[in-house]
């Protein structure tokens, strides 16, 4: 549907406090609701005032988010809850998400078990299963954007942000426009042809990748891993390849690489027998070779 923006003045009815980042194109800032007190978060977004302009977001770049955030109302989505739009800006009252990233939580733990990998994987898994029966694929799911409501709960709740790039796909139509972050390859080989048709069904790509690079270095050193796990990766990584070269022809689609609810019923994640669930809770990630994943990650440009 349409993006709904409010015309009424945001102060009205949010107290606007602290700012909580900032950028090029605005800041987020701690608000409260004057009604109930529930605190949210603000985007202020500068809009550009005319397209010749350089100074700020085009308005058509906000509606598409809004649209996008309206549409999926998910418990591992960021939620929005309004948007209020002036003159020379809009104001997006977003959930306050106040756990940081998921890997920056899992850097700072002494041990992370498979079993504590398969809660997370599970999270995310469900959220990008609900974006594709929407129709909608998210085109920059790096670590920067999975987040966690709260950090100190015995069991974090994950959150998928920034919508900025992402898009409304009906099925089998041709998507041109290359976007996502490259190092964390937001898109698949089969996006980076620009002229390869793409399938809702077949987007579960930056979800493993995600995965694969944050489990870096696994197999080093003293630590087991469970057969199924591996397996689960490789399946996920179907058609990408170490040696690909984004400026050749595209790798087809593969058809081994699994959807979002192929992968919630994986014996890795759900188990088929004792022996499997065993293995799984007796495995561990090498969390030296992820600390240094995460450092490196964080210098990248």
């Amino acid at each position: 549907g349409m993006a709904v923006f409010k015309v009424e003045n945001v102060e009205d009815l949010y107290e606007i406090g602290d700012v909580l980042g900032s950028g090029h194109f605005g800041q987020v800032r701690h608000v409260r609701e004057k009604a109930t007190g529930t605190p949210w978060a603000g985007k202020f977004l500068k809009i550009r005032k005319n397209a010749t302009s350089r100074l700020g977001l085009e308005r058509k770049a906000v509606e598409r988010e809004v649209e996008v955030l309206q549409s999926l109302q998910h418990t591992n989505i960021m939620a929005l809850k309004d948007v209020f739009e002036s003159r020379a800006e809009v104001v997006l009252i977003v959930e306050l998400i106040s756990g940081g990233e998921l890997f920056d939580f899992i850097a700072e733990k002494e041990n992370l078990s498979e079993t504590d990998a398969i809660e997370f994987m599970v999270q995310i898994l469900k959220a990008v299963g609900f974006m594709h029966s929407k129709h909608f694929a998210h085109f920059d799911l790096k670590p920067e954007n999975i987040m966690l409501l709260d950090k100190v709960v015995p069991h974090p709740h994950i959150k998928l942000i920034d919508f900025g790039l992402a898009q409304r796909l009906d099925e089998a139509v041709e998507f041109k426009s290359l976007c996502g972050t490259p190092q964390y390859i937001g898109v698949s080989p089969l996006l980076l042809s620009r002229h390869r048709p793409v399938l809702v069904s077949s987007r579960v790509w930056s979800v493993p990748v995600c995965q694969a690079q944050g489990s870096a270095g696994v197999q080093q050193g003293p630590v087991s891993v469970s057969v199924d796990c591996l397996s689960l990766c490789h399946k996920l990584s179907q058609g990408w390849g170490p040696c690909f070269d984004p400026g050749s022809v595209c790798l087809p689609v593969s058809r081994d690489r699994m959807t979002a609810e192929e992968c919630l019923v994986h014996p890795w994640i759900k188990p088929l027998s004792r022996k499997q669930a065993d293995n799984r809770s007796r495995s561990s990630i090498n969390m030296k070779s992820f600390r240094r994943f995460n450092a490196r990650r964080k210098w990248k440009v």
